[in-house]
């Protein structure tokens, strides 16, 4: 499978140079602060327009990855990779982040730069790719990898959603803190992903202790209304798994 490169970025940078020019060519009152907004857009859209025009490819194959993309050229065989994981950063002011794919290597070989870490267990990984620079869907790169990796592709993405499935919470004045509640779910869903008890025991009594507390209020912020129904039914979630651990033990 050879992934597309996404052409929004193109496109972006275009519309800015072009913006930049037109507002160089049609001069009108207040041309110092016009001529500095069009250099300034000029600016940034060749150096995006630059990058966008960089070579790119990404390839799935049985063989393994082939990759051409700035700071990594390599072909990289299934035998040199320990792990890769599809993951999504944590949310940034409510807003996602896009999906990222991470490599972990076998000890002993070296694939640079390492710049991002495994997001269950911390090894040092190599961000191989950001989703949102392709056309593809993260379903579709997942099936690829699935088929061509085999077990040494986890999509994070699809576990966390199949452990519990949070809802996108409305946003609006005097709401909770939203990176703090995204932490709390982020954690949540973790421990009932990671099928271990401890964790998600102590998972439960994080958000139990953060609710009771109370939970922060920014200006902008998730309603509470919808947050506190999710927190309890994530509490619920986590509590159902214990009891079935302690009927399982028995």
């Amino acid at each position: 499978m050879e992934l597309r490169r996404n052409r929004g970025a193109r496109a972006l940078a275009l519309v800015c140079v072009l913006g930049g020019v037109l507002l160089l060519v049609y001069p009108t009152d207040g041309a110092l602060l016009r001529t500095i907004i069009a250099v300034g857009a000029i600016a940034l859209g060749a150096v995006a327009l630059v990058s966008a025009m960089r070579p790119f490819r990404f390839g799935i194959h049985a063989e393994g990855l082939s990759i051409r993309r700035p700071g990594l050229r390599r072909e990289i065989g299934w035998a040199e990779v320990d792990a890769l994981v599809l993951d999504e950063p944590p949310r940034r002011d409510g807003h996602p982040e896009p999906p990222r794919l991470l490599l972990v290597p076998v000890p002993g070989v070296t694939i640079e730069p390492v710049t991002a870490r495994h997001p269950l267990d911390g090894r040092p990984a190599v961000e191989l790719l950001v989703l949102d620079q392709v056309r593809e869907q993260p379903e579709q790169v997942s099936a690829a990898l699935a088929q061509y990796a085999g077990s040494r592709f986890v999509d994070l993405l699809a576990l966390r959603r199949a452990a519990f499935e949070a809802p996108e919470l409305s946003v609006g004045l005097r709401g909770y803190q939203m990176d703090r509640v995204d932490r709390l779910i982020r954690r949540g869903q973790d421990a009932l992903m990671s099928g271990d008890a401890s964790a998600r025991q102590a998972a439960r009594g994080e958000i139990e202790r953060a609710t009771t507390a109370g939970l922060p209020i920014a200006q902008r912020g998730y309603s509470t209304f919808q947050t506190d129904t999710v927190l309890d039914a994530l509490v619920t979630a986590l509590a159902d798994h214990q009891s079935t651990d302690r009927e399982t033990a028995t």
